[in-house]
């Protein structure tokens, strides 16, 4: 793992600095980005690994520490990092995307510099460069609360970090190769779980993690997959939900949960059974084919082989979809907890404040001269040579991309598709509802980087003004990931308070690659330093920004 120390650093604000109290510790770490063979499937093939592993090295910190992470690329492909759920407050200049960052290139090393301030959560990172996310270079990022700000829930015995997700056994050149052609991927191979899988009656198979009877754990899984739902659950033991992307919720109990691409959350399981081995089982949801694996967790001292009977998954059709939805509504935000908020006060009332933008955005699935693409809105996106954010900055988008080819409401027909830059022009502090309506019979999911966003409601059919009576305006988890079920739409609500450029995008990574992706505009008008930070003095251009004479920086 890298090494990592901690210093208190008071930096004053000028260009490319943080502001930091000099309570704020700092982190760091050197991670070197080499291939590797890996078989998450039992399969041999190139991976992707970070400090000669996979997962990668996690992320252990407190809210408010400051990150700073030393990524040598030694692939021979440019490389980025994002960090799935950080906010980046005021400094989407370190989110790793190529609309706001240019890549590392081969050979080279960049350092991000971040904070995860007033956050707590499950989150993990992950290359968006490519098919990268198909090979690996994936880790945990777990941010605690600081030790003054009660946690609703005793301390646990102990934390485990579980990266799971459905894998291909074809390398990531392999599936760009496809995708390039202008066909799909297709299924996945299988399910891993931290990198590898497993299956029932391996009886030379090490446990995942090991319990203590009559002790409880805290159990932190992410979906870090390419395109399949999950279902996970934990053999003769209950699961207590108590987080979802940074929020506490309310502790209901569940036998099995629903995990959608992109999303984390955390349960307390407590070892209240005979001690033996246990398996926790992941299962594929609403595919065609069905994927399984199993990993075992073993209680310190037991004697027994995991039971072969698994406990069943729920359905996959309609009724399926309807169980899922009906679990999604039974989430709610803990309102008493004291928590990272998204306003100092503690509270937010976000079911008062009056709707100013209402984006509709329709998912479409298409072919452009032959070639498959994915759209929203009738834009199929495509990156620019130039990072968006660097080409507004120093005053030449006019030269990379045009704002606002998408509209808020979706075309009479949305399957014909624009391939262009796909950037939205939004006013810097407008609160504002966003509808994702899916069309297609495939579960969607969507993120939004930059935010948390109010996860309001989800419905089957089509949305239209008055379903708003519907939604959950009281309590709805404050998160970064919503999913869509198939025919069927999905609301957030949020403050565009954080100025920078934003990825809001489909969490399937075919999906992104081949256009189902946008970019958020939120600029400050007075370009100060209390809305946004400078563009750091360490950042590579490229493309047309390459040359040109450094902008006036930001000033209070």
């Amino acid at each position: 793992m890298g090494r990592m120390t901690f210093v208190a650093l008071f930096l004053c604000l000028s260009a490319g600095a943080l502001m930091v109290r000099a309570e704020d510790p700092y982190l760091f770490f050197e991670w070197k980005v080499t291939y590797g063979t890996i078989s998450p499937l039992g399969v041999p093939q190139q991976g992707i690994l970070i400090n000669g592993q996979f997962p990668g090295p996690k992320i252990n910190c407190t809210s408010n520490n400051n990150i700073v992470v030393n990524v040598f690329n030694q692939l021979d492909e440019p490389f980025l990092l994002s960090w799935n759920g950080v906010q980046h407050r005021k400094n989407s200049w370190q989110d790793g995307t190529l609309g706001t960052m240019c890549p590392i290139l081969p050979g080279t090393n960049f350092t991000y510099h971040f904070q995860v301030k007033d956050q707590i959560g499950s989150f993990y990172y992950f290359p968006t460069t490519g098919m990268h996310k198909a090979a690996g270079a994936i880790g945990g990022l777990q941010v605690h609360s600081r030790a003054l700000i009660p946690v609703p829930f005793d301390n646990p015995a102990d934390e485990y970090f579980v990266l799971l997700g459905d894998w291909y056994n074809k390398g990531h050149k392999t599936l760009k190769k496809i995708l390039d052609s202008g066909r799909s991927i297709g299924r996945p191979d299988g399910i891993q779980i931290n990198g590898k899988s497993g299956k029932v009656g391996d009886k030379a198979a090490e446990p995942l993690f090991t319990m203590e009877s009559g002790k409880t754990y805290r159990y932190r899984l992410c979906n870090v997959g390419m395109r399949t739902s999950v279902n996970f659950r934990l053999q003769g033991h209950t699961l207590k939900l108590v987080e979802i992307e940074g929020s506490h919720t309310v502790q209901n109990v569940y036998d099995s949960l629903d995990l959608h691409v992109g999303q984390c959350l955390s349960v307390l399981v407590t070892a209240d059974q005979a001690p033996k081995d246990y398996y926790l089982v992941v299962s594929s949801r609403f595919a065609q084919k069905p994927l399984s694996s199993v990993a075992i967790i073993r209680y310190v001292n037991g004697n027994g082989l995991a039971s072969p009977e698994l406990p069943p998954p729920p359905a996959n059709n309609t009724e399926g979809i309807a169980w899922s939805m009906n679990q999604f509504r039974s989430f709610r935000w803990n309102l008493t907890a004291s928590a990272a908020r998204p306003n100092p006060q503690g509270s937010y009332h976000y079911g008062q404040i009056n709707i100013t933008r209402t984006i509709k955005l329709v998912n479409s699935r298409s072919f452009v001269n032959g070639k498959l693409r994915f759209g929203l809105n009738g834009i199929s996106h495509v990156d620019s040579e130039t990072p968006f954010k660097l080409a507004e900055y120093f005053g030449v988008s006019d030269k990379a991309f045009k704002y606002d080819l998408l509209k808020d409401e979706p075309p009479p027909d949305n399957t014909k598709v624009i391939l262009s830059p796909n950037v939205l022009n939004a006013t810097f502090r407008n609160f504002v509802e966003i509808i994702f309506e899916n069309h297609e019979r495939t579960i969607q999911t969507y993120h939004l980087d930059g935010y948390s966003f109010f996860a309001a409601a989800i419905e089957p059919g089509r949305w239209s003004p008055e379903k708003r009576k519907n939604y959950n305006l009281l309590d709805a988890v404050s998160r970064h990931n919503i999913q869509v079920y198939p025919n069927s739409w999905a609301a957030i609500m949020t403050t565009l308070d954080n100025a920078g450029m934003w990825s809001l995008r489909s969490e399937m990574w075919e999906r992104v690659y081949l256009g189902q992706q946008l970019y958020i505009s939120v600029l400050s008008a007075s370009r100060s330093l209390r809305d946004e930070y400078n563009l750091p003095d360490n950042t590579p251009l490229c493309g047309i920004v390459r040359g040109l004479p450094m902008p006036p920086p930001y000033v209070i």
